[in-house]
């Protein structure tokens, strides 16, 4: 006040002083810093390859963690995520129609941009499971398979059902895309309560056009999981997985079992049923397919299908290699677009 400098000024001024006296080595200081952050985005994520363009790392340490670097690209990331909603409301709010084309065109821009982020997350992390996937599918070092229950808990957690999974808890995708859109799923569960049947996995499906809940429109999907390597089930004493499916099928159609909401299942004679047995096609299993269930080969010659016209049921029996093959050429495109 009486000399009209202030605190500010002095450290600018301090600021200054000092960069010119260590500036080269803060430059170096700097550059390696910057080359940390490409690098763990190059190489553990992805994803924030947009935000990396404009990214202001000055307030990072000079040595800074993976952890570091994450939290300050998340807190960019919900910053221009919390800007884009604004814009978005102040557009929906305004009646000025002559700027609303250029407006739109704008932050559908910055959408893109923060969306493409959880894109690539999204997709880099489908590599990692189907890595993962094709690894319990081999046999460990002495020669054993791993069980189907641990097969069976990366594409879906056992003993499971809606009420207590998320979106984001599931692998379903590895199946069948569409099964990712379900009302109501059940996992190794028992349908109708303790003591009830129990499948692998039980899904309620509903078409992706038709948003009706519990319609007897909608398919109910049936899984049965068989470990690799296994085949012993078709053996006549054998619990046969194709006759579970159909017995499930059908107890569902006589109405038997109830949501786990205490909802009855609502079918009609139209309703359809697929059903699924996923195991690996040893040559007893194809030979039991063929001469005894009368089931048709796939072209691919990976699985084999039968019809049963009388109750609506479509069954097929697919390779484990079918499955982790077919998810792999899907999602192949996205991971030859990120280098993955």
């Amino acid at each position: 006040m009486l000399l009209g400098l202030g605190q500010n000024q002095i450290e600018a001024q301090a600021a200054e002083i000092a960069r010119s006296a260590v500036g080269l080595e803060i430059a170096h200081r700097t550059e390696r810093k910057t080359e940390r952050v490409r690098s763990y985005v190059a190489d553990e994520a992805p994803w924030h390859a947009a935000l990396l363009k404009e990214a202001d790392l000055s307030t990072l340490p000079m040595q800074p963690s993976a952890h570091d670097i994450e939290i300050h690209l998340q807190e960019m990331k919900f910053v221009r995520e919390q800007q884009v909603r604004r814009e978005v409301a102040d557009i929906l709010s305004s009646d000025d129609a002559t700027e609303l084309g250029a407006r739109v065109a704008d932050v559908v821009g910055s959408l893109s941009d923060t969306t493409k982020n959880d894109l690539i997350h999204y997709v880099s992390l489908r590599k990692c499971v189907l890595d993962l996937f094709r690894k319990s599918l081999e046999t460990d070092v002495e020669g054993k398979y791993k069980s189907e229950g641990d097969v069976h808990d990366i594409i879906i957690p056992r003993r499971r059902d809606t009420d207590d999974l998320e979106y984001e808890d599931h692998n379903l995708w590895i199946l069948d895309e569409r099964l990712n859109f379900t009302d109501h799923l059940a996992s190794d569960k028992p349908i109708n309560g303790p003591g009830s049947d129990r499948t692998d996995l039980t899904i309620f499906n509903r078409k992706i056009a038709h948003r009706g809940d519990n319609e007897p429109s909608n398919p109910i999907i049936i899984f049965e999981f068989k470990k690799p390597g296994r085949d012993d089930f078709v053996a006549p004493a054998a619990e046969d997985p194709v006759q579970q499916i159909v017995r499930y099928a059908n107890s569902i159609r006589d109405g038997r079992y109830k949501t786990p909401a205490g909802r009855d299942i609502r079918v009609s004679d139209s309703t359809t049923f697929y059903g699924y047995v996923v195991c690996d096609l040893t040559r007893r299993v194809e030979q039991w397919l063929e001469r005894e269930k009368n089931f048709t080969r796939m072209p691919d010659g990976m699985g084999w299908f039968f019809w049963f016209g009388n109750i609506n049921l479509y069954v097929e029996v697919l390779s484990w290699e079918k499955v982790l093959k077919d998810a792999e050429m899907r999602n192949r495109i996205f991971f030859n677009k990120l280098g993955l």
